[in-house]
């Protein structure tokens, strides 16, 4: 037993030369690394995730792989992933929701951005990557989730708790389940707030790695309340390129900070429109203002995405471009920002307190 104990501590000082890339620590001070097992030449071990969207697997495999060969004697390794996705940490003050590990505010600071056509691809691409993923449309008064995701069903209750519609592997809840249709809807501050809060408390949102809201545009109660009511993990904040939006883009990062919520980053949507006919590229909203808003507040810059046609009719349809998955072209930006976002998430928990995931076994 000396002699394999001697083994493993051997390949433990190997991975301690593996950083993960978002945290800049080794992988071993970060617990990431269990159940390693040395049988002669060969090296097998479980390499735990902190997202089943983390973007940067494949490099984290390849380090592994590259230092267990470096050792005298070691001639294969086996790394087997899992994914445990850490819980929020920091719940300033604020009730959780049971079995929900992470909740994810989609905010912008005005209407006609494309926020909820981000949202409902953010959570449909984290669902087909593995996690386990909630969405819920805030917007009580102008709700176009269900549109979106192509449902038109009303939800049930079980006892007291509401059960939660799913369209492509996604848990759903929208005030437009409940009164679908052109019907206004003319409520006061206090009804909204109470219907906020059954949405969040009342729903039987299940055991959730992520849940997603989709907040309303701008910066008023309901925005105030559902920061005020649940520990968050972050915030993003879509944009477009013209300055009106960015305007108001600012004013929604000066909400997230104002509340204490961390801003994960920003996503500048409508970046630019390559013609069909000729190629050409052409920036209808200028460009790169979200870039430059990221620098200036030294935020994370999740991504741009092109106005597609596709994505338009993808939301009109109730097909989201996100379920054709990450090998269609046009749908591979939805993926690379919902691993960012992740990845995003991973560094606000795992910075706050470290996931303690090691079980050495000789």
């Amino acid at each position: 037993m000396a002699g394999a104990s001697t083994d493993v501590s051997r390949i433990l000082e190997a991975l301690r030369r593996v950083p993960e890339p978002e945290l800049n620590k080794d992988i071993v001070t970060l617990n990431m690394v269990k159940d390693v097992v040395v049988a002669g030449s060969s090296v097998s071990l479980t390499f735990v995730l902190t997202t089943p969207a983390c973007p940067l697997k494949e490099e984290i495999e390849k380090s592994i792989r590259d230092e267990l060969l470096k050792l005298d004697g070691i001639e294969s390794v086996q790394i087997k992933m899992e994914a445990s996705v850490p819980q929020v940490r920091d719940m300033q003050g604020h009730e959780g929701i049971p079995g929900v590990k992470n909740i994810v505010a989609i905010a912008s600071g005005k209407g006609g951005v494309g926020k909820t056509t981000v949202a409902v691809n953010i959570a449909v691409a984290l669902a087909r990557l593995g996690a386990a993923v909630g969405l819920m449309d805030s917007d009580i008064y102008g709700p176009n989730v269900p549109r979106m995701m192509g449902i038109q069903a009303s939800p049930q209750a079980t006892g007291e708790r509401i059960q939660p519609l799913e369209g492509f592997g996604v848990r759903l809840m929208s005030m437009g389940f409940l009164n679908p249709g052109d019907r206004p809807l003319v409520w006061r501050g206090p009804m909204l707030h109470s219907v906020i809060q059954q949405f969040l408390r009342k729903v039987d949102w299940g055991e959730l790695d992520y849940l997603i809201l989709d907040l309303p545009p701008g910066t008023g109660d309901v925005q105030l309340s559902l920061t005020q009511s649940v520990p968050l993990s972050g915030g993003v904040v879509v944009t477009t390129p013209s300055d009106v939006a960015l305007e108001d883009a600012r004013k929604a990062i000066g909400m997230f900070r104002q509340v204490k919520v961390e801003v994960l980053g920003i996503v500048e949507n409508m970046s630019y429109f390559v013609c069909p006919h000729c190629s050409e590229r052409i920036e209808i909203f200028s460009h790169g203002g979200g870039q430059k808003t990221s620098e200036q507040f030294q935020v994370p810059f999740l991504g741009e995405i092109a106005l597609h046609p596709e994505i338009r009719t993808g939301g009109d349809c109730g097909s989201p471009l996100a379920a054709r998955g990450p090998e269609s072209p046009e749908a591979a930006v939805f993926y690379e920002i919902a691993k960012r976002v992740a990845a995003r998430v991973s560094v606000v928990n795992l910075t706050a307190s470290p996931e303690q995931l090691i079980t050495i076994r000789p």
